[in-house]
């Protein structure tokens, strides 16, 4: 009969300790240089961007008068882009997570149908950007509207929608379908009526994410040629636009002959971390909403 050698015990006990308190500091010390990252751009951004924002700033058009310059353009063409992004991207990415989840029989065809879903969501944005130019911008001869980006964005960000939808749906408990069954209900009900309710905070946090994304996405639009130009204010789906994240990338760009353009966008980051913030404040909510409801 083996007896346990105490020695050894704490010879193995005290490398394991030094190797968990080795782990311990690594990780504590990445997190603390990934916060002095953020709080040092935070701050860089703040200083540079806040003088610059007034009322004059948010309500002005685009100039090449910095003292003039105004974002009310991006800001309109930016919310005109979530009106095609949001519906089409819940209507499409939830409506295939239940398909996947609900109604397709389980087998290699599903199977593969899910894993290349999965692969989409790290593709490059720029293959969306040129896939959005082919399709949408030439084929469909929709040009560089707001229709077309949306569209584009959308399918940018529908595998995110799909795989936590998929996830939120397949963790609602078998039992409560099989109640719903009992009770004479039938697929369809079950699904509205139990399925959703019960998987809809998870589902809201996909939608949270995808949208979030979406909004501060730049590469697949200046692939399809929106521009950030004096062009007039979007009125519907159909009229040429700018978004807030293009409007940043190209008065970064002209900072190297304006200097004053450099704050101008920094400035504009700060509303759009602003508007980001406030989107995703009001979707925690509902989603919080919900949990204490199901």
């Amino acid at each position: 009969m083996k007896y346990v050698d105490s020695t050894q015990v704490q010879k193995k006990m005290g490398s394991r300790l030094m190797a968990n308190n080795l782990a311990k500091t690594l990780f504590f010390l990445s997190t603390l240089f990934g916060l002095l990252v953020l709080v040092v751009l935070i701050y860089r951004v703040l200083k540079d961007g806040l003088p610059w924002i007034d009322i004059d700033f948010l309500m002005n058009r685009l100039s090449t008068d910095p003292e003039r310059a105004g974002i009310w353009g991006a800001i309109t063409g930016t919310l005109w882009l979530m009106v095609v992004v949001a519906p089409v991207t819940m209507l499409l990415g939830i409506g295939t997570a239940i398909y996947l989840e609900e109604y397709a029989t389980k087998g290699r065809i599903s199977s593969f149908i899910k894993t290349n879903i999965s692969n989409l969501a790290g593709v490059p944005s720029v293959v969306f950007g040129i896939l959005g130019l082919t399709v949408f911008a030439r084929t469909l001869d929709l040009g560089s509207v707001v229709l077309a980006g949306g569209l584009t964005m959308a399918l940018l960000v529908l595998p995110v929608v799909v795989v936590a939808s998929q996830e939120a749906i397949r963790a609602v408990p078998q039992f409560l379908r099989e109640a719903s069954y009992g009770m004479g209900a039938t697929k369809w009900q079950t699904i509205k009526n139990v399925v959703l309710p019960a998987a809809l905070p998870g589902i809201l946090t996909g939608v949270i994410l995808a949208l979030s994304r979406a909004i501060g996405e730049t590469a697949p639009l200046v692939v399809i040629g929106i521009p950030a130009l004096l062009i007039p204010i979007p009125d519907g789906i159909f009229d040429k636009f700018t978004i807030l994240p293009v409007q940043i990338y190209y008065w970064t760009i002209d900072s190297a002959l304006v200097a004053e353009y450099a704050n101008l966008a920094a400035a504009t980051i700060v509303i759009l971390l602003l508007v980001l913030f406030v989107m995703n404040s009001i979707a925690i909510l509902i989603r919080n909403k919900f949990q204490k409801r199901y």
